[in-house]
């Protein structure tokens, strides 16, 4: 049980290895505090889950992906300013003994996203 993420970067067709993501906890006025920084591996993955056992509480949490920093890293030519830079996803854990897999597909242009498995 817990919370993972993976990103896959669909202008080059690869596991999105090499961006930054920060993961936030959300409180009720909508305040951000951050939980967790880290890059993701060769996969496109985080190395392990981002939050586990007792570290998984009910609420809100927002995953920020660093995505326009990930394509210049890549070599791709973005216009000044990208059109997207940092993608925050907001969603929430109810249930604390259920796994969330909260995946990103990401070009320089779109992203979409769903519930995983």
């Amino acid at each position: 049980m817990g919370l993972s993420t993976h990103v896959l970067d669909t202008m080059h067709g690869t596991p999105a290895a090499g961006m930054a993501v920060t993961l936030y906890r959300l409180d009720a006025t909508g305040h951000a505090t951050p939980l967790r920084q880290l890059t993701l591996n060769a996969d496109g993955r985080a190395d392990g889950p981002l939050l586990a056992g007792a570290e998984v509480v009910a609420g809100r949490y927002r995953l920020v992906f660093a995505v326009a920093d990930y394509f210049r890293a890549r070599g791709v030519a973005l216009p000044d300013p990208p059109f997207l830079e940092d993608v925050p996803l907001d969603f929430g854990i109810a249930d604390v003994n259920a796994h969330y897999h909260v995946p990103l597909l990401a070009s320089p242009w779109a992203y979409s996203t769903y519930r995983g498995s």
